[in-house]
């Protein structure tokens, strides 16, 4: 096969994305999509304080991580937080159950799929997306603490954007608490040591824009006094 035969101009590679050649349907997805910026800014403008909870869908309720986030969702949930989740499963079911059981807001952001992706049933307030980048654009914006748990690449999608929004300031400086020692710290020391120290890829203070801590009772404590001293 020549290289003629893959390759692909930019014009192509749109239509595919967008899996549709009709230039008025084109034209009626662009539509939609600010549509659905402004409904999601809208959304977002009803919590005034807010944090969200990342983390994989694929954690069971027996898991010990899973009741970790259920106790901080329930306990930042009694502080005044709107608690914002994906509005799936596992761990963002977990957070939700706790907000939800201490009877605060219980808050899903979720995408809209083929075969549709469940809203857990303890999120009480909930908005839907069709398109994945508009959901990652509201979860990116949506509070004012982000609290990561163990995750797949969605989680490791969502904190590395983060980061990369902080660091090159497009964001303000928002705290990201990564949760579970055991699990981050293999890949901090990686970013420490390879993409730091090695090949100096970040500067230093980058590593500061993240904080590390064991347990549901340690990220609470932090947040607090992260809001004592604003």
């Amino acid at each position: 096969m020549s290289t003629n035969e893959i390759s692909i101009t930019p014009g192509q590679r749109i239509t595919k994305v967008i899996d549709d050649k009709d230039e008025k349907i084109s034209s009626w997805r662009v539509f939609k999509i600010m549509g659905e910026f402004v409904s999601g800014y809208d959304f977002l403008n009803n919590y005034d304080l807010a944090v969200s909870i990342f983390g994989s869908a694929r954690r069971g309720f027996k898991d010990e991580i899973y009741k970790e986030a259920q106790t901080l969702g329930y306990k930042l949930a009694k502080l005044g937080f709107a608690v914002i989740t994906g509005g799936g499963p596992g761990i963002m079911e977990a957070a939700n159950r706790g907000a939800h059981k201490a009877g605060g807001k219980s808050v899903g952001i979720n995408i809209q799929l083929p075969a549709e992706q469940q809203v857990n049933p303890y999120v009480r307030e909930t908005i839907g997306f069709s398109y994945f980048f508009v959901r990652k654009l509201m979860l990116s914006f949506a509070s004012e603490v982000y609290i990561f748990f163990p995750g797949g690449f969605g989680t490791l999608d969502e904190l590395f954007e983060l980061l990369t929004l902080i660091q090159t300031k497009k964001s303000k400086r928002i705290p990201i608490i990564l949760v579970n020692r055991e699990y981050w710290t293999p890949l901090l020391n990686w970013i420490k040591n390879q993409v730091f120290k090695k090949n100096n890829a970040i500067n230093k203070e980058d590593m500061d824009i993240y904080s590390l801590v064991d347990t549901a009772d340690e990220a609470f404590l932090l947040i607090k006094k992260l809001a004592d001293n604003k």
